[in-house]
């Protein structure tokens, strides 16, 4: 697992962005919002990318993939299973996270 911390986003210098050595140009979601609005015409793609805004939120490499799609109007196969893992990989995070006690 990669070291991560947080730096200011490098558009609004507001927001601290959770990023890694990876990282060369951090971004925060509200900065990356305007970009991520526009038409996919794919139906296919539109189900793909259909998944909670925390998620995108949360995960800066989800927001480059939603935006590649919408610039570009398609995606690689590879990006596609990279997309998806990454997915399902946080719903098994929240999954844990958001169970709550039965009430009696």
């Amino acid at each position: 697992m990669a070291f991560t911390y947080k730096q200011k986003c490098a558009r609004c210098k507001k927001n601290y962005v959770l990023v890694t050595w990876r990282t060369n140009y951090p971004l925060c979601y509200d900065c990356q919002k305007k970009e991520m609005v526009g038409e996919i015409k794919d139906a296919a793609m539109k189900k793909l990318l259909n998944i909670p805004e925390e998620f995108y939120k949360e995960n800066s490499f989800l927001r480059s993939i939603k935006i590649n799609c919408i610039k570009f109007g398609k995606l690689s196969e590879k990006q596609v299973e990279a997309f998806k893992k990454t997915v399902k990989k946080m719903k098994e995070s929240n999954k844990g996270n958001d169970e709550t006690p039965a009430k009696d």
